[in-house]
C-alpha cells in the first residue's frame, strides 16, 4: 500500500510561481513513475507531467517550458515547479504513482492551485 500526500497549492497571481510537492509513503520500493494530473473547473482531468524513477519525463504541451517535474528518489517525493502561471492553470492538481509491472496505482487527494489577480 502506498499513500501520496500533496502540498504547496494555493493562490498565486498570473506570472507567478508555485511549487507542488508529493510525498509517497508505505510500500514505496516498487514505484516506477510519479507524476501530476490536474482537473480544471468544468474540464476533464489531464496528465500534466510525469517522471520515472530512471529520469524519463514528459509534459502536456500547454505547460512545456513553464513547468518542471523533478523527483527525489531517496525521499520518494516528486515536485512540480510551476512558473509563469496563467489563469488557465487553475485546477486541482493530483499526485499519481504507479508501480513496476503494473502492480498498483495510487492517487493523492489533490491540492488546489488558483491563478488569479
Amino acid at each position: 500500500q502506498v499513500q501520496l500526500v500533496e502540498s504547496g497549492g494555493g493562490l498565486v497571481q498570473p506570472g507567478g510561481s508555485l511549487r507542488l510537492s508529493c510525498a509517497a509513503s508505505g510500500s514505496i520500493f516498487s514505484i516506477n513513475a510519479m507524476g501530476w494530473y490536474r482537473q480544471a473547473p468544468g474540464k476533464q482531468r489531464e496528465l500534466v507531467a510525469h517522471r520515472t524513477s530512471g529520469g524519463s519525463t514528459n509534459y502536456v504541451d500547454s505547460v512545456k517550458g513553464r513547468f518542471t517535474i523533478s523527483r527525489d528518489n531517496a525521499k520518494n517525493t516528486v515536485y512540480l515547479q510551476m512558473n509563469s502561471l496563467k489563469p488557465e492553470d487553475t485546477a486541482v492538481y493530483y499526485c499519481h504513482a504507479d508501480e513496476h509491472y503494473g502492480l498498483g496505482e495510487y492517487w493523492g487527494k489533490g491540492t488546489l492551485v488558483t491563478v488569479s489577480s
